[in-house]
Order: structure tokens, then C-alpha cells, then sequence
């Protein structure tokens, strides 16, 4: 894994939103087109601002995917991912090759099934994630399922995490955190050839050195990112306070 840190979040942001940028570029270069996932929440704003303001990426070359969905939450719900992605990405680029997104609101089993038939014909070539509070990589929260096999899966989410997301002010009170989601897999996102993982805010601080300096363990499922081959990884100097 590689670890960079820097003085602010915003930094943070452009410098991981650039290292992804060179490598969509470079594999639209070799293969004529590109899969990416990316995160939500408040730790990609400035990620994802970078990427769509650089004017070099063909974005009709690349299929995007993304990490998870609530289940039952409408796309008109504030907190919902596919909103977030389709007003903070989707619109603001020109038209991609193809948007794949989680909706959480029908069978969620039926969903998870077309979605895995889907990107398992689509290995991803860069991945943005993020770590989470209690550690959880997409919203595989402790003690999160190492061996699945399957792309996309439901999930309980811990308190913590409903927590997080109250205090990210996507929520008015924890009661109104679902208590499911749709998840991509541990497998699936490690089989990502790149991986960009940003994580701002010394919130994460605990969570960043568990699962950067701990045991790799599925009580820090984002430890797994000590693992695979080509992980980037962007602190800031909050989220490294505790390195």
C-alpha cells in the first residue's frame, strides 16, 4: 500500500482525484475504454471535483459503477448514493459510456443478482473508496464477510456506521438511518486493479490506524487494503494524527 499524507482535505482531494485521473487516461489508452467504481460521502467531494474538471478523460469511454445503495431510500431522498453520484458526477460530465447504479428501493436480492451479472463481465480498473469510522470498506462494517463471492450483497449496518451517517448530516436522527444496504463485496472491490482510497478528517484517525497498521482482520475490514497489489492511499494530517 501506498501512503500519502497531506495538509488538508482539500489537497487530499486533488491529489487522489489526479492519481486516478492518470490512471483512467493511461488504461483508455491501452484498451479503448475504462471501468471505475466510485464512493460517496462527504470524504469525495473534493476527489470527485478534481475528476470532473479534468478536460482530458473521454468519459464516452468510460462504465462506472459504485459501492452501495440504502434499501428502500428513493433516488429524491438526500442521502441516496444515486443521487449523489448523478448531481455531483453524472451531470457534470459529458456522457459516459454506461451508468451503473444500485436501486435499493425494489427485491434487493434480485438487485444485487443483475448487478453481479453485470460488472462480472466489466473488470474494474480503478476504484475509489473510502474508509469509514468503524473502519467498513463500502458498507461492509465489522465484522465484515471476507470470503463471499458474490459482486454485490445486503447488509446490516452496525451503529456506528448508522451513526456516521447521522453525523454527516444526511440524517435528522438515527431512527432514520435504514438498517440495511446493498453492498459491493470485499472480493469484489479487491479485485479492482487500482485501487484510490481517500480518507480525510480526524474522525477517521482511529479507523486509519487500525486498518493501516493492525493485522489485516475483518474487525478492520478496510485492513484487507493492506493486501492488494497497486492501493493508494490518501490521508490528510487529521485522519493521520493517530499514525
Amino acid at each position: 500500500m501506498n501512503v500519502e499524507i497531506f495538509p488538508d482535505r482539500e489537497t487530499l482531494g486533488a491529489q487522489a482525484g489526479a492519481k486516478g485521473a492518470e490512471f483512467i487516461k493511461a488504461v483508455i489508452r491501452e484498451k479503448g475504454e475504462a471501468n471505475i467504481i466510485l464512493a460517496t460521502g462527504q470524504s469525495q467531494f473534493e476527489t470527485l471535483e478534481t475528476l470532473i474538471h479534468d478536460k482530458d478523460i473521454d468519459w464516452s469511454k468510460v462504465r462506472m459503477f459504485h459501492l452501495d445503495e440504502y434499501i428502500g431510500m428513493p433516488i429524491t431522498h438526500k442521502a441516496s448514493f444515486r443521487k449523489y453520484l448523478t448531481e455531483r458526477f453524472v451531470d457534470k460530465v459529458s456522457v459516459l459510456n454506461e451508468v451503473v447504479l444500485i436501486n435499493g428501493e425494489g427485491d434487493a436480492q434480485e438487485e444485487c443478482n443483475r448487478l453481479g451479472n453485470i460488472i462480472k463481465n466489466y473488470p474494474i480498473d480503478v476504484a475509489f473508496v473510502g474508509i469509514g469510522e468503524n473502519g467498513h470498506l463500502a458498507f461492509n462494517d465489522p465484522p465484515a464477510n471476507y470470503d463471499i463471492e458474490d459482486p454485490y450483497i445486503v447488509v446490516d449496518l452496525d451503529a456506528a456506521c448508522r451513526q456516521q451517517q447521522m453525523g454527516e448530516g444526511w440524517f435528522n436522527t438515527i431512527d432514520d438511518v435504514p438498517k440495511q444496504a446493498i453492498s459491493m463485496s470485499i472480493k469484489q472491490i479487491m479485485k479492482s486493479k487500482k485501487i484510490i482510497c481517500a480518507v480525510p478528517d480526524e474522525r477517521k484517525a482511529l479507523a486509519v490506524k487500525n486498518c493501516l497498521t493492525k493485522e489485516v482482520s475483518n474487525i478492520y475490514p478496510a485492513s484487507i487494503l493492506q493486501n492488494h497489489a497497486d492501493c493508494y492511499c490518501y490521508l490528510d494530517q487529521g485522519s493521520a494524527s493517530l499514525l
